[in-house]
């Protein structure tokens, strides 16, 4: 299992609770969404909840790659890419949903499964 470097945990717990996540369609176009609703499951994986995506679930689905972009204090900005699975249903969107605030739509759960972590231009995993 893959340990995550100490200052990016460390970003993770005061990161500003907005970050952006991208996609690219097949003709390698990119989309950028603003996602709030972001958890870090595990070493390996980041789950986002799908608040009414469309380009985006359209990307997912299309094989498509993620980066997730997370600013955390004095502007330290951290990307965090790898490859992305998509659920509807089952243990990952209930566990989404068990902690997503009702208000939200969560229509579905994408895993961002970290392959590699960048600080800036310097990458840290």
């Amino acid at each position: 299992m893959t340990t995550l470097p100490q200052a990016f945990m460390d970003a993770w717990e005061k990161r500003e609770p907005r970050m952006i996540f991208t996609t690219v369609d097949p003709q390698a176009e990119p989309n950028s969404v603003w996602v709030l609703c972001v958890k870090l499951l595990d070493d390996n994986r980041v789950l986002i909840a799908n608040n009414f995506f469309h380009k985006t679930l359209q990307n997912i689905q299309s094989g498509s790659r993620g980066a997730l972009l997370m600013i955390a204090p004095e502007r330290e900005a951290y990307q965090i890419k790898g490859s992305l699975e998509y659920y509807e249903d089952g243990p990952v969107y209930d566990d989404m949903k068990a902690w997503l605030d009702p208000k939200f739509a969560g229509v579905g759960a994408v895993i961002l499964n970290i392959e590699s972590i960048y600080y800036g231009a310097e990458k840290v995993l």
